[in-house]
């Protein structure tokens, strides 16, 4: 489900997943499939995270890369979630053949 609330974005950020919904800053943005696929690789890596080991995950790895990157956008840019979802947003049936788990091939790779 899609959710359009503008008023929660910082920065330059357009849209978030929250189990299970894709929260976006404005409606046209509902028009980019590029975007919806982005978000739609972080509610499968959501699921099959259980939802809260996903949060718990995501966390855990952005303090640690905001502490070797001393740079907050760089850590966030390099958490393996956002690696897989921004390698393969322009995908757009990447999810049909997406194996479980695969962000743990972007753990260890650098943008």
């Amino acid at each position: 489900m899609i959710l359009v609330f503008k008023h929660l974005f910082y920065r330059n950020y357009v849209g978030l997943s929250l189990w299970p919904f894709i929260i976006l800053r404005n409606k046209n943005l509902m028009e980019d499939a590029v975007l919806i696929n982005h978000e739609r690789i972080h509610l499968r890596q959501q699921t099959e995270m259980l939802v809260v080991f996903f949060y718990l995950w995501y966390f855990s790895e952005w303090l640690i890369r905001s502490l070797i990157y001393q740079d907050f956008y760089q850590a966030y840019k390099n958490i393996s979630f956002e690696r897989e979802a921004y390698a393969r947003e322009k995908h757009l049936e990447y999810l049909s053949g997406r194996k479980p788990f695969a962000f743990i091939n972007y753990l260890f790779q650098k943008t």
